[in-house]
Formats: structure tokens, sequence, C-alpha cells
């Protein structure tokens, strides 16, 4: 028969009582952590005392196994869930074995085509896992940040694809696919993002912070500029010493982009935070959010292991990636510049295509313009001039000069998305002329012969 036992204040209970409570704090059934400004444990309906659980042999003899033993149930918890809810919850993570089957086929055949093509499906879902971690840790830092956040890790991708690329000499296909990685996010994963954005929330119209967007186009102008007058100088002829001021002048530009992406970093997060507060978090501050039950599916500290853990194999793929890449090019009969303009960026901005359109939907534009147009913005005016230092550091000069024809689309993109950001407002109709855009584009590259080769 079983009996309730009335705890008394005595030393040894209260001591039991602390640990016991402490045991409770540390994880729940679902293998969540209850933080510790929770205000009460739930020991009626969670604990049951029976006097044959409470003896002093008990106390004293096993009460210490046993809260090891719920500790590491707990952490295997978190793992078992944290694999759970990132690995098993994306239809697209189907992709993931393309990846080592990629390396396979490199091993055993080298036939440069499968091994490119298999490359390219087995990072997309990495990629799209990427912009997820990012989403998640963008719960714990807020929107303005969220966005720089996940515009950075989604940019990995290019970056490493950019540094092996560079490390073999290829430093054509790294300016066409950092070209095409600016293009990709500016009207395709931006379109799409106001197309899905318009059509889900029809009834009431779509706004932003018009004064960050107009910030963020004037840094893509100036990034223009930057691209564009070493072009001017070789197809004008006029340079003082033939050669060399084109890569200097390139080098010296690349330098004042980096410190004047420096400045907009510590203007955005310092100096003027208050002009990048978004609209939802406006609304937050004045008690009108509609989104007060959305919570972040994992920890901070499981999306930074895993943002470290998908970069990694990134990296590792991006190799393969880049040493197919020409012999993929031979093989399909499709142009490098193609490929490299189009095709690439399409995997390396899976993240950002993802977060951007998934954010619009719920009405949270400011984080889309944040992903779509910082990315951007942040490829332009860091990643770009960051390779040309790079490149002159390990001995394989890279030089801001896209030849003329990429010059002129990267200038007419750069246009269009500014006329469409001035008004703070987005639609569904926009989105659909960027995507229109971007198709113009990709058949114009699919077409088009590179002048340097």
């Amino acid at each position: 028969m079983e009996t309730r036992v009335e705890l008394k204040p005595t030393r040894i209970q209260s001591g039991f009582l602390d640990d016991l409570s402490e045991t409770c704090k540390m994880g729940t059934p679902n293998g969540r952590v209850i933080h510790k400004s929770d205000d009460e444990v739930p020991f009626d309906s969670e604990i049951n005392f029976h006097q044959s659980e409470l003896s002093l042999t008990d106390i004293h003899g096993s009460h210490s196994a046993g809260s090891r033993t719920a500790h590491f149930e707990t952490l295997g918890g978190i793992i078992y869930r944290s694999i759970q809810v990132v690995v098993f919850s994306n239809k697209l993570n189907l992709l993931m074995p393309f990846g080592p089957l990629a390396i396979l086929v490199q091993k055993l055949t080298g036939h440069f085509g499968w091994v490119f093509a298999l490359s390219l499906l087995g990072i997309m879902p990495l990629a799209e896992r990427l912009g997820y971690a990012t989403e998640q840790l963008a719960f714990y830092t807020g929107d303005t940040v969220g966005g720089l956040l996940n515009a950075t890790f989604g940019n990995a991708t290019e970056l490493i694809i950019s540094i092996y690329a560079l490390k073999s000499g290829m430093t054509r296909v790294v300016q066409l696919s950092l070209l095409g990685s600016i293009l990709s996010n500016m009207l395709l994963v931006l379109g799409c993002a106001f197309l899905c954005g318009g059509i889900v929330n029809h009834k009431k119209e779509q706004v932003f912070n018009k004064a960050a967007a107009s910030v963020n186009s004037g840094l893509l102008l100036m990034a223009v500029m930057g691209i564009l007058f070493p072009a001017v100088l070789h197809y004008t002829h006029s340079e003082v010493h033939v050669g060399k001021s084109e890569l200097l002048l390139s080098r010296f530009s690349s330098c004042i982009m980096l410190l004047a992406y420096a400045a907009y970093l510590f203007f955005q997060l310092k100096s003027q935070r208050s002009l990048y507060v978004s609209v939802n978090e406006e609304e937050v501050q004045n008690g009108n959010n509609s989104n007060d039950d959305e919570s972040a599916d994992i920890s901070k500290w499981e999306s930074i292991i895993w943002l470290s853990v998908m970069t990694a194999w990134i990296s590792i793929l991006s190799e393969y990636l880049v040493g197919a890449l020409e012999g993929a090019s031979t093989a399909w009969e499709i142009p490098v510049a193609f490929i490299s303009v189009i095709l690439l960026p399409l995997v390396g901005n899976a993240a950002e295509h993802a977060s951007a359109v998934m954010f619009a939907m719920k009405d949270k534009l400011d984080i889309s313009l944040g992903v779509a147009i910082g990315s951007s913005t942040q490829i332009s005016m860091f990643v770009i001039p960051f390779c040309v230092v790079i490149g002159w550091i390990m001995g394989h000069p890279m030089d801001l000069n896209f030849q003329l024809f990429e010059t002129a689309a990267l200038f007419l993109t750069v246009i269009v998305v500014a006329f469409m950001l001035q008004e703070g407002t987005a639609n569904y109709f926009k989105g659909l002329m960027l995507i229109l855009c971007y198709l113009i584009v990709a058949a114009s590259f699919y077409v088009h012969v590179d002048s340097s080769q």
C-alpha cells in the first residue's frame, strides 16, 4: 500500500530536495531545457514521492548515479531531437547522399560531368540547412542581426567555392560565380520572395524599412563603381602602365570597399541601430505582433554547432565541384560562363532562396531584404574585394575588370532593383517583374561567349 511521506525540513531531506530540483531543471521528458527563469517546477503533476523511494539508503546510495543518468539521457535526447529536426524534417535533405556519391564517382570513374552534377545536388540541401540554422539563430539575435548572419553564412558557400577556384588559378570562374550570385540574389531570390509573399498576403500591402533598403542600394551602386572603372580603363586603353594600372586600381578599390563595408557594419549594428529596426520589431515593441507563438526549434548553441558542421561539409564538396567544372562544361557542351553565372549561384543561393521566401510568406520582408539584398551587398562589398586581396596574397592576381558585358548586366540589375525598392512596398507583380528580368539575364549568358577566353 502506497503512502505519501510528509517531508520535514531536515538537513538531509532539504539537501535532497535541492538536488532533485536541480535535476528537474536540467531536462524534461521532451528533451527541452527549462531555463532558470521558470518560476515553478511541477512537482505535483510530475513527481510522486513513494515511501520506498525516500529511504535514506536510496538518498545516500543511488541518487547521484540517478542524477548522472538523467543528465546523460537528457543530453542524448537533445542530440536525437536536434538531428531529427535538422536532418529529417525537410524533404530536400533526401539529396544529401549525393554528396558522398560524388566523391565515390570521382574516385572510381573520374567522369567530370557526373561529379559536377552530383556535387551540385549534394551541396543544395546543405546550403538550405545552413539557412535554416541561421534562421534559428535569428530568434536569439533579432531581425537585423539575423538577416546579417543569414547573409553571411548563406555566402559561405560562394566564398568557399571562390577560394578553391582561386587556389586552382581559375580567377575568371571566381569573377563569374560571384557576379552570378549577386544577380541571382537581387533578381531571382528577391523576386520569388516578393511574388510568394504578395500571393500569400494579398489582402494587405507588404511594407519594409525603406531607409535600410536605400542604404543597401547606395552600397550596391558604390560596388558597381568599383567594378566599372577598371573595365572602363581597360576598354578605353587609357592606362598609364599597360597591364599594371588596372590591377593596382582594383587592389586599391578593393581595400576601399572593405573599409566601407566595415563602416557599414558599425553604422548598422552600433551607430544608427534604430534606423534598421524592422517593421516586425516595431510591432513587437508596440505590442501588435501577430507571431508571438513562434519560437526556435533548436537552441542557440545547437544552431552554432550545425552551422560549423554544414560549412565544413560544403567546403569538402566545393573542392570536387570546382575540380569538375571545366570537364562538365566540355561534357555537356555548355559555356563555362553560363555554368558559373547561372548554375553555381542557384546552388550557392539555396539558403538565401529558401529563407527569403519563407520570411516573405510570414510577412517579414525586412528579414527577406536583409537576406537577398544584404547578401548581394556583402558579396559585392566584402567577398569580391576579399577575393582580390586573397589572390594578391596567394600569388594569383585577380582584378575587378569583370569585362564589359558582365559589368553592364550588373549595372542594369542594380538600377532596376533600386527602383523597385524606392517606395518601401512590395507586391507579387514586382516579384514577377524581377523573375522575368532574371530569365532575360540567364538567356543572355547562355548565348554569350566570354571575351576573356
